[in-house]
C-alpha cells in the first residue's frame, strides 16, 4: 500500500519538539534533529523529549514501528530517517524513546539493519 509522506509546503521546519517536564519547545529543520535533542536532552536531565507538531504528512494505515517502517522503506533509497520514523509514529502517540527502543530490539533481532547512521531499512 503506498503512502504518501512529505514537508508540508507552507512549512519551513519539519516541526516543533517539547518537553513537557522542563517547557522547553524548538522548531526543527530535519526531523533527525528531534532525535538528536531528544538524546541530548535525556542524557542531561532525565527528561523525555516528544514531538509536538510535526509538518510531515503521512496516510500509512499501519500502527507498530515495524509496519510503518516497512511501508516508508519503499520511499527512501538509504534508510528511513529515524526522525521521519518518530514524526509518523507520533500521530499514533507512541513516543521518541518507544520507537528508538523498537528499532533496538528490531536490529537485535535481525529484522533491520542500519545503512547509514540513524536511517533504518527492513532486511
Amino acid at each position: 500500500m503506498a503512502t504518501e509522506h512529505t514537508m508540508s509546503d507552507d512549512d519551513s521546519h519539519a516541526g516543533v519538539v517539547t518537553c513537557p517536564a522542563c517547557e522547553l519547545h524548538l522548531a526543527v529543520e530535519e526531523p533527525n534533529e528531534a532525535v538528536e535533542i531528544h538524546r541530548r536532552h535525556g542524557r542531561v536531565t532525565g527528561h523525555e523529549v516528544e514531538w509536538e507538531r510535526t509538518a510531515l504528512t503521512d496516510t500509512a494505515p499501519s500502527t507498530d514501528v515495524e509496519s510503518v517502517l516497512a511501508a516508508l522503506d519503499e520511499e527512501y533509497d538509504e534508510g528511513v530517517p529515524v526522525g521521519v520514523l518518530t514524526a509518523t509514529m507520533s500521530t499514533r502517540e507512541v513516543t521518541i524513546g518507544a520507537v528508538l527502543d523498537e528499532l533496538y530490539s528490531l536490529r537485535m533481532e535481525g529484522a533491520i539493519y542500519e545503512p547509514l547512521d540513524d536511517h533504518f531499512s527492513m532486511l
